[in-house]
């Protein structure tokens, strides 16, 4: 009788084992849902830098919470940078990853994240590097390689950047440099360099005079207005000769080296918050006249409505991880079953282990 009730008890624990499921592996819907949504998360963490996007999750470990009947996943994820930077706050499945002619960063992200209803991050850590300017010029000899952002020429194709564009802006105010984010150089018809720089909106109108916009303060109210732009610079001798709008007689352009430059403008988040706040106000009444928050005069921003509440401040940002430059770690194999997942970008880089 023993040796069937023990036959009868291994029967039932077999069966029991076969009904708990497998672990979810990294090709798992359920599992990439986390790692989107935590990806997005992290980037709007972050206060500087670019946009990452997913190249694809490398291992995971996944715990049932029996409390709150929830889920607790700590994700490895490989990332690559996007040309889109953080100012923009733009969702990273919109952004365009770096390629080979870019310059491109990739990396890894430690990410710990919770799941009941909703994906919320816990926590992350995430280390980044260019790809070695070896590996590019070995696939793309003409591709742009990276140049160190403390060169002179870098400062300089920045400064006459923003100079164009403050100079061809439609915009009231005068823009001031923030920071030099990435710069690069290939030869073209002579040495070209390219950078990447942010910008903050002043107090000062673009039409004061030169000795005033040089020490013009950055706009401190929530409303200012911040910018990324694209610039060039080649560095020949010839004059270059711009072709001026009608109704301009002079422009400091003629007859200097040719800068590009291209720059987006970004609403302030709380000018976005404080115009659906006057339009729920404003939805019983007409005639109000809505406030420019283009700053045509420091300090001159005033409310015709009370304050709303959805203009509180919100979660400070940063204060979940960390984002470093670091070299490439040496990696063990995944422990988790199924993983890694697929790659969704290589550069044309198959040497290199993206």
């Amino acid at each position: 009788m023993s040796v069937h009730l023990l036959v009868l008890c291994l029967a039932l624990l077999q069966q029991g084992g076969r009904a708990r499921p497998d672990p979810p592996g990294c090709s798992s819907p359920e599992v990439v849902r986390v790692a989107e949504e935590a990806l997005e998360q992290i980037n709007r963490d972050r206060t500087d830098g670019y946009i990452l996007s997913l190249n694809r999750l490398y291992d995971l470990s996944h715990t049932h919470g029996k409390e709150t009947g929830g889920s607790f996943y700590k994700l490895t994820i490989d990332v690559m940078e996007t040309k889109c930077h953080i100012t923009s706050t733009k969702p990273w499945k919109q952004c365009e990853v770096r390629d080979i002619g870019d310059v491109p960063v990739y990396g890894e992200c430690e990410v710990s994240a919770s799941v009941d209803s909703q994906v919320k991050l816990q926590s992350y850590s995430c280390a980044l590097r260019e790809v070695p300017a070896t590996a590019v010029v070995d696939v793309c000899p003409d591709c742009p390689t990276a140049e160190n952002l403390n060169e002179p020429v870098v400062k300089e194709t920045a400064n006459l950047s923003l100079q164009r564009f403050n100079e061809e802006s439609p915009l009231a105010n005068y823009f001031t440099l923030e920071n030099v984010t990435r710069a690069s150089s290939q030869w073209v018809v002579g040495p070209s360099y390219f950078v990447e720089f942010t910008i903050l909106e002043t107090v000062c109108l673009k039409t004061a005079e030169a000795s005033d916009l040089s020490s013009c303060p950055p706009m401190a109210c929530q409303f200012a207005h911040r910018g990324f732009c694209l610039g060039s610079h080649v560095a020949h001798e010839d004059p270059f000769e711009v072709r001026l709008p009608a109704g301009k007689k002079g422009s400091s352009l003629r007859n200097r080296k040719p800068v590009d430059v291209k720059c987006e403008i970004y609403e302030p988040q709380a000018a976005a918050k404080e115009e659906q706040a006057h339009a729920k106000v404003d939805s019983g009444h007409t005639g109000h006249q809505h406030h420019n928050h283009t700053h045509l005069h420091p300090h001159e921003h005033t409310h015709s409505v009370a304050p709303s509440a959805d203009l509180a401040p919100s979660e400070p940002r940063g204060a979940l991880g960390t984002v470093m430059d670091r070299p490439a770690p040496i990696r063990s194999a995944p422990a988790a079953s199924a993983c890694p997942g697929p790659r969704r970008h290589r550069l044309g880089l198959d040497r290199l282990k993206l």
